[in-house]
C-alpha cells in the first residue's frame, strides 16, 4: 500500500470486479443475549474475551437460547469482516467472496440465506458430520463474551474444497486477502496456501491476531503464516498478549507495532502494515517508518449497543477502502466509521446503506 494520496478527482479510484476481496474462516451463527454477572461466573467467563468452547460450556448454549430476549446473527469474524466491507462499497454486488464450512441444517440455510442477503459471493464446504457453528454472545454491558462453538467450521477441508479447480480460480481472481487468526486453529494449510499465492503475485495479503489464545497456543501455525502478512490487524490485549509471547519485552503498544512490522517477511516490495485498535482510544498504525495515531470517531456511551463485531466491522470498512486502493489513513477512516456505526446495534449488523464519504 502506498503512501500517496489517492487521486480523489475521480471519486473512487477503481472500478471494481466481482471477487476482489477473499476471506475465508469460521462461519458461525451468533446466539447473542445481554447477561448478568452471575452468568459469567457461573460459566467461568471474562465479561469481554473471546474463548473457543469447551466441555463445561455445552449447558451455557441450552441455557442463553432460554433467555427472553436472545438474538441469531450471521457471525464468524471473517465473514463479518467480508459483509462489512461488501456493505461500504455497495455496488457491484459479489466484490467480496467467502469460504467456509457449514453443516446441512438450519443454521447452515440461514448462513446461506444471510449471505445472500449481504450479496457476499459465499462458496460454503458443507457436510453432514457436524451442526453448524455457534457462537454465544454473552453481553453485559458494554461488554461481550464471546464462546464460539466451531463445530462445522472446524471440518473445514483444503483438499475437499480449497484445492478444487473451480474454487482456486475465486481466490486467484482476487487482489486482497483477509483471513482471521481464528482459522489457525482450523486448516493453517489452507490459509498457508492462500498466503503464498498472494506473495508470490505480490497481492496484499491481511491476517487478525484475533484473540489472546491465539498467540497463547497457536503461536507456530501464527509464525509460520507471519512471513506473509502485509497487514495485520490486533486489538491492545492481542497485542500485549502477542508482544508477550515473542519476548518483545515491552508494553509500549507503539512499541509492539514497530516490532511486529520488522518481523521477518517474504514479499520485500511491500512493508509490512500493523494496525491495532484500543477500543475508545486512538488507533495505532505503522506509517511507513513511523507509528502513527488516529483518533476514533466521538461517540456518546448511551449510544453504544454492543461492542460485539467492532472489531470485525474495523477491518470491514478498512479492506472496502483498500480494494479501492485508497492511501491508508483513508482505509484507517473508513475502518473508524464502520466500527462507529456497528456498536450502535446489536450483534455485528448494519443499517440498509452506508453514509461515508
Amino acid at each position: 500500500m502506498s503512501d500517496e494520496e489517492p487521486n480523489m478527482s475521480t471519486g473512487r479510484k477503481t472500478t471494481l470486479s466481482e471477487n476482489t476481496l477473499f476471506g475465508m474462516g469460521n462461519p458461525l451463527l451468533d446466539i447473542s443475549a445481554v447477561v448478568d454477572k452471575d452468568f459469567l461466573d457461573k460459566f467461568g467467563l471474562k465479561p469481554n474475551d473471546q474463548i473457543l468452547a469447551e466441555d463445561k460450556h455445552k449447558a451455557l448454549f441450552e441455557e442463553i437460547v432460554k433467555r427472553n430476549k436472545v438474538e441469531y446473527h450471521a457471525g464468524g469474524s471473517t465473514q463479518n469482516s467480508v459483509k462489512i466491507a461488501q456493505w461500504m462499497i455497495q455496488k457491484p454486488h459479489k466484490v467480496a467472496t467467502f469460504f467456509g464450512c457449514i453443516g446441512t441444517d438450519h443454521f447452515g440455510e440461514i448462513l446461506k440465506k444471510k449471505a445472500e442477503e449481504a450479496h457476499v459471493d459465499a462458496h460454503y464446504y458443507e457436510q453432514n458430520v457436524e451442526p453448524t457453528g455457534t457462537c454465544a454472545a454473552c453481553i453485559t454491558g458494554d461488554n461481550r463474551s464471546l464462546v464460539a462453538n466451531l463445530a462445522a467450521a472446524n471440518c473445514y477441508k483444503k483438499e475437499k474444497h480449497l484445492d478444487l479447480d473451480s474454487n482456486w480460480e475465486l481466490v486467484k481472481k482476487a487482489k486482497v486477502y483477509y483471513i482471521a487468526g481464528f482459522f489457525l486453529t482450523v486448516s493453517p494449510e489452507s490459509i498457508l496456501k492462500v498466503a503464498k499465492h498472494a506473495s508470490d503475485n505480490n497481492k496484499i495479503f491481511c491476517m487478525n491476531l484475533s484473540a489472546p489464545f491465539i498467540s497463547q497456543f497457536f503461536k507456530e501455525p501464527l509464525m509460520m503464516i507471519m512471513p506473509y502478512v502485509d497487514i495485520l490487524f490486533g486489538n491492545e490485549t492481542e497485542a500485549a498478549t502477542f508482544a508477550k509471547e515473542l519476548g518483545f519485552e515491552t508494553d509500549d503498544i507503539a512499541e509492539i507495532a514497530k516490532k511486529t512490522q520488522n518481523l521477518p517477511k517474504e514479499n520485500t516490495k511491500r512493508q509490512r502494515v500493523v494496525v491495532f485498535t484500543q477500543g475508545k482510544d486512538d488507533t495505532v498504525a505503522t506509517v511507513g517508518e513511523k507509528v502513527i495515531m488516529f483518533p476514533v470517531l466521538d461517540i456518546d456511551q448511551n449510544a453504544i449497543v454492543d461492542t460485539n463485531g467492532a472489531g470485525d466491522a474495523f477491518v470491514g470498512g478498512f479492506l472496502s477502502a483498500l480494494v479501492q486502493e485508497h492511501a491508508l489513513e483513508e482505509c484507517i477512516r473508513a475502518g473508524h466509521y464502520a466500527a462507529n456505526v456497528i456498536i450502535r446495534r446489536v450483534g455485528c449488523t448494519f443499517p440498509e446503506k452506508p453514509d461515508f464519504h
